[in-house]
């Protein structure tokens, strides 16, 4: 009967421990450090409860209300652990006599698990309570020896005892699990809430950087398009889905392209490469890739991320370094060569002009003459690259100078039956620039309009004003025209499409329009003829030397 009735009490302390976990779970986010007064009263409560069903035997009063007391102390500390005790002590003496054993024993179990609490701040609360529990079972012994209870029946305190640790264990067990089961939930909840953040975060990268992010599978299909895809290439999300990428790589990349792919699956190695993508509207845009690729749980590499930069504007920043480096080589060499040439030519030319006067009947004195005449015009188109020009600003019109360049080379015009057709959308055309350095523009750029139209025809010369800010003049010949593919070299040092050019014209025309921040550009297609367009800023203070 004695057992069952210590079973009815570990049942209800079992409820009554568990229920407020429950709940709490449910309501109550604190931590129980956070309610230890509260909980040391609710504790007290129990003992009271468990006062209330305790074993009568031979006149003493036998409960497990030291169990929540024990666990209060271990988990919460001596303050709601006394609380609790106060409660269980009052509630003893109200329900039974034999008040004396009673106050000892409490007096000296309070006194040993206070003390034995400052011993122990390092374990862990279920440590605590085995330890507290020893305590517990030292100071009932004193108890019970001091005051004779009961000491014929050594059985029943052993099975009083056992019960006791079997409603801390089980008491230790319910709390134990509900707060690791609290704490997993608020591990959860913490990582869901860094999780979305982090996400948040590269959502927020993702769609605003000017990077293309794209994670590529073995079958180099595309599982994932960043947002800039459609700002940088024009293809919307929908237009993406599904597709290869390599369908968008330049035909002669592509091999290049599935080659570093593969060896990334095959070799776990991150690559970077360079490669040709296509724009919606059918223009390849340049771009520059880093690839790393992903290894899955089962150690391989299942995806590929590839990070692409456009580099068209570095391209061009390169080229044009390029270019500038390949100008001050000719302009280096342009000078040492010019002041080589230019006595002897001079030499030469001087005596050869002599001897036909001296004799009148010498044959090809003329083609010799012509011949020294274009090495001396090659080599003052040298010395004009090579020597700084001093720019002298001056206020003109644009219009008076392209009309005195065309007067100048009229009698040629008329030679060739070419005529210049002019286009002026306006009658002032006020600027401020070296115009003998303009003029030079405008009488090399005609004059290559004039050779590519030999059998005569018309050259439209057209000036007008755009947004207020730039003259633009174009001009416009009937010729034999450039084919597109080249059109990307003129300009460069030694290129031209004529059998006897230089491309030196070009070059310094390309430097003149540059220096006043100005910009020439070429359409043209073969026997199509060629349209050059010259755009020039409507004032400008100060020019570089």
């Amino acid at each position: 009967m004695i057992v069952f009735d210590y079973f009815v009490n570990l049942s209800i302390f079992s409820l009554l421990v568990s229920t407020p976990l429950v709940i709490r779970s449910f309501i109550i986010r604190r931590s129980l450090k956070q309610m230890r007064l509260w909980i040391g009263v609710y504790a007290g409560l129990v003992s009271v409860i468990l006062v209330i069903l305790s074993v009568k035997q031979q006149g003493y009063s036998y409960d497990i209300r030291y169990a929540p007391v024990i666990l209060v102390y271990a988990y919460l500390g001596p303050v709601p652990g006394i609380i609790a005790g106060s409660f269980s002590l009052i509630t003893r003496l109200l329900s039974g006599g034999n008040w004396l054993p009673a106050i000892i024993g409490w007096v000296i179990n309070i006194a040993i698990l206070t003390g034995l609490y400052k011993y122990v701040p390092r374990l862990t609360p279920f440590q605590k309570s085995a330890v507290l529990f020893g305590g517990y079972i030292v100071g009932y012994l004193c108890t019970v020896f001091t005051f004779q209870i009961l000491i014929a029946l050594p059985f029943f305190h052993a099975q009083y005892l056992i019960f006791v640790l079997l409603g801390v264990v089980i008491g230790g067990l319910l709390i134990e699990s509900n707060e690791r089961l609290r704490r997993i939930i608020a591990e959860k909840n913490y990582m869901e809430k860094t999780l979305e953040v982090s996400e948040s975060q590269y959502r927020l990268i993702a769609e605003n950087t000017s990077d293309l992010i794209v994670l590529m599978d073995k079958d180099y299909s595309v599982s994932y398009f960043s947002p800039s895809h459609e700002h940088v290439l024009g293809y919307i999300r929908s237009e993406l889905e599904g597709v290869e990428l390599c369908k968008f790589v330049h035909e002669d990349d592509v091999a290049m392209f599935r080659g570093a792919i593969k060896k990334m699956f095959a070799n776990s190695e991150s690559h970077a490469m360079e490669f040709r993508l296509r724009h919606k509207e059918g223009r390849w845009i340049e771009f520059e890739s880093r690839c790393r690729p992903v290894v899955g749980e089962a150690g391989s590499i299942d995806h590929v991320v590839i990070i692409s930069r456009d580099i068209s504007e570095r391209k061009k920043a390169e080229e044009f370094l390029l270019q500038s480096e390949k100008l001050s080589v000719v302009g280096k060499l342009a000078a040492g060569v010019a002041h080589e040439i230019r006595n002897p030519l001079t030499t030469m030319k001087g005596f050869l002009q002599l001897y036909k006067r001296e004799n009148p009947s010498m044959r090809n004195s003329d083609l010799l003459l012509s011949e020294l005449e274009r090495i001396e015009m090659i080599t003052n188109e040298f010395l004009s690259l090579a020597k700084p020009q001093s720019i002298q600003l001056t206020d003109t019109d644009l219009k008076e100078l392209i009309e005195k360049t065309v007067e100048f080379l009229s009698p040629q015009a008329l030679l060739n039956n070419i005529a210049f057709i002019r286009g002026f959308a306006g009658t002032q055309f006020p600027i401020t620039c070296e115009k003998n350095q303009l003029k030079q523009v405008f009488l090399n750029i005609l004059k290559n309009a004039m050779e590519s139209m030999p059998g005569g025809g018309e050259i439209h010369i057209n000036l007008r004003v755009e947004a207020e800010e730039e003259y633009v003049i174009s001009i416009k010949d009937h010729g034999c025209g450039i084919p597109e593919e080249l059109l990307p070299q003129l300009g460069q040092p030694f290129y031209s499409l004529k059998e006897k050019g230089t491309g030196l014209g070009l070059m310094i025309s390309h430097r003149i329009i540059k220096q006043h921040y100005g910009d020439i550009a070429y359409q043209s297609k073969g026997n199509e003829g060629t349209l050059i367009e010259i755009k020039l800023p409507i004032r400008r203070g100060q020019l570089p030397n």
